[in-house]
């Protein structure tokens, strides 16, 4: 059993980011929450790494020290409260260890790209921080059927392209663009555009084909979700809920995501989760 004090870390660190998925933890049984909260964490630790850490060789030995970390996980030496805490969940839930390997390296392509040339390459970093976390979140909720991991895998890239298209100004202003080049080329909206906050219809015609890209992928993901699996899934389909909103509003907000981001009150999430829970 990992020690109190390990969960207490993790329960704070989740806590702490106000994000959407805290909710959606709020309705799993004890065991399966304490997983998914010390997952939350790592996921957490590491992306912090990537957003906050402005020399990139630090960056990279701290993520260096969490790949080594994850190899003391499955040996059952990890040292990291956080790791300490995922180290009950990694047998009964069969997490592989690829797959917080390559979420690393989703957040070391943060270190190494501030630019993508198309989809394609986009998709790739899509996978990497999302897709792989949907499917660990996936396993850990429950699943009777395969099938079940690429519903999954899809709902995390729809997460990731709402997080995109509502991050453009803040991390314009880091200097990272996740639109793609050739998107960017194919609406007429320059980088310097983005980098200096410049509204135009252009833009909003891109934002509308990022909103209907990620739209058509979140109904992609929910279509592959077998019906037998959505009762154990339903903390995925309640994240989904508050995302979809969130994505919603972006729109009705008129894409200005360029000098301010849009969130969700604490409260309006909280209802979605409750709807989507009371719906099953």
């Amino acid at each position: 059993m990992a020690p109190p004090a390990a969960h207490a870390y993790c329960q704070e660190k989740a806590a702490a980011s106000g994000s959407s998925f805290y909710y959606s933890f709020r309705f799993l049984t004890p065991e399966r929450r304490r997983a998914i909260t010390a997952f939350y964490a790592f996921c957490r630790e590491v992306d912090d790494i990537a957003d906050e850490c402005r020399d990139a060789a630090l960056a990279r030995t701290k993520l260096a020290w969490w790949r080594d970390e994850v190899a003391r996980l499955y040996t059952g030496t990890p040292t990291h409260p956080v790791m300490l805490a995922l180290r009950e969940a990694v047998e009964p839930f069969h997490l592989p260890q690829e797959a917080f390997e390559q979420i690393i390296e989703g957040m070391e392509m943060d270190l190494e790209r501030v630019r993508y040339a198309d989809f394609a390459a986009l998709r790739l970093y899509c996978h990497r921080v999302a897709g792989v976390v949907g499917e660990v979140a996936a396993q850990i909720f429950g699943i009777g059927d395969r099938a079940t991991l690429k519903y999954a895998n899809k709902l995390g890239l729809a997460f990731q392209l709402t997080n995109i298209l509502r991050d453009v100004g803040e991390d314009a202003r880091r200097n990272r663009i996740y639109l793609p080049r050739e998107e960017l080329a194919r609406f007429n909206v320059s980088e310097d555009d983005l980098l200096h906050a410049r509204m135009s219809e252009n833009f909003r015609d891109l934002m509308e084909f990022q909103y209907q890209r990620a739209e058509q992928t979140y109904a992609e993901a929910l279509a592959l979700l077998p019906v037998a699996e959505r009762k154990t899934q339903l903390p995925g389909l309640i994240m989904a809920a508050i995302y979809r909103a969130l994505l919603q509003e972006i729109r009705r907000d008129d894409f200005r995501v360029l000098d301010r981001r849009l969130s969700l009150t604490p409260l309006r999430k909280l209802w979605l989760a409750w709807v989507t829970w009371i719906k099953g």
